[in-house]
């Protein structure tokens, strides 16, 4: 076994999880994950821990196997919430859910109606599986490689760099842009001519993302008040969604929500999307990325929403870390986050005052000379 997986499975349970002896530990992954399901069980049983593996959530086959054939006499476009797989997680001190495929476009072909009535009644499960201890990671899949237009040994490599590294100095680093955000009230984002958006987030804490919850980590992220959001954003990398790619997603927002939007390709994805229920329609995070390592573009939003030089904000529910006590938190069964590339043309302005300039950070060298 590669010793980096073994690495990977340690960072999980010691720093992103802080597993201790006797958790009940689920592992949630595709069979092609096996190396590192197997080196976690290694792990977890040096901590003295007790692991149970599934591929519940990450199992895609299976899951387009069931949603075509219960989404065909689907009545009232509802499913059941499985009671049984709610319980196992109410019993559960950590989660783990490892992303690997054999084929990302597996659930391509399933109506996103059901899709989404499924996923609205996954979402107490959802609920419960936040309110652990948990981490989502990755593991090199070839298919994943194939995705990002990588070989599997270059993905392997780019996937561990991001993975394997030092997060006590990347949260140092990635204070600097907490100190800025936390205490702010207003927040603008300028690309180009295709975006120019405010937004509050007064009162909403500002989170430190260093591969706790997420691994890799390298943002910092906070929520904006629900109704504060206006103006106009094109994320203008791509995105895949239940297994469709969508491209130049346009959101247009007044008094908080979505007024109108497009796509160049699959429109209907982000429309099923922003029509999963009323919280769809405003925005539940805004992240800045932060992550220097992560420097190619792959298809995977657990690694391309850290890339430096990029913002992203995210339609539907905002975490409950990132809402202040006395602030409205956006509920909703989805969290979509899209991307904006602020390399070129591009700024931040914080209260006014610029704080990132085409990718810059005013605390980092350079940032005068990318005034233009």
């Amino acid at each position: 076994m590669d010793p980096r997986i073994r690495e990977h499975a340690e960072i999980i349970a010691n720093h992103s999880v802080d597993m201790e002896a006797g958790d009940n530990v689920v592992i949630d992954a595709h069979p092609v994950a096996e190396d590192l399901v197997v080196a976690l069980h290694e792990v977890i049983g040096d901590i003295g821990a007790n692991p149970v593996a599934t591929s519940q959530r990450t199992g895609t086959r299976n899951r387009r196997a069931y949603l075509k054939a219960a989404g065909a006499d689907l009545a009232d476009d509802e499913f059941e919430t499985p009671e049984h797989e709610r319980a196992l997680i109410e019993n559960t001190d950590v989660y783990i859910a490892i992303r690997a495929s054999d084929n990302v476009t597996q659930t391509s072909d399933v109506d996103p109606e059901v899709s989404a009535a499924y996923r609205q009644a996954q979402r107490p499960i959802l609920e419960e599986r936040l309110s652990k201890r948990w981490c989502l990671t990755q593991y090199p899949a070839p298919a994943n490689a194939q995705l990002a237009e990588m070989s599997t040994e270059a993905y392997e490599n780019y996937v561990w760099d991001a993975v394997n590294k030092d997060w006590e100095g990347v949260r140092e680093h990635q204070q600097q842009m907490v100190e800025i955000l936390d205490p702010a009230d207003e927040v603008r984002i300028v690309s180009g001519d295709t975006t120019d958006v405010t937004m509050s987030v007064e009162d909403n804490p500002t989170i430190n993302d260093y591969g706790e919850n997420n691994l890799p980590g390298g943002e910092v992220f906070t929520a904006p008040v629900p109704d504060s959001v206006e103006g106009e954003v094109l994320f203008d990398m791509p995105l895949y969604h239940q297994g469709r790619e969508i491209t130049d997603a346009y959101l247009e927002f007044e008094d908080g929500e979505v007024v109108s939007h497009s796509a160049e390709k699959n429109e209907e994805t982000l429309t099923e999307v922003l029509e999963t229920d009323d919280g769809a329609r405003r925005l539940g995070e805004l992240g800045i990325g932060m992550n220097r390592d992560i420097d190619q573009f792959t298809y995977n939003m657990l690694f391309d929403e850290k890339m430096g030089d990029t913002v992203h904000m995210a339609v539907g529910r905002a975490y409950d870390d990132t809402v202040g006590e006395d602030n409205e938190q956006n509920d909703s069964a989805v969290h979509v986050d899209m991307i904006v590339d602020m390399s070129e043309d591009s700024f931040i302005e914080v209260d006014g005052e610029v704080v990132q300039r085409n990718g810059t950070f005013r605390f980092e060298d350079g940032f005068e000379e990318s005034e233009v």
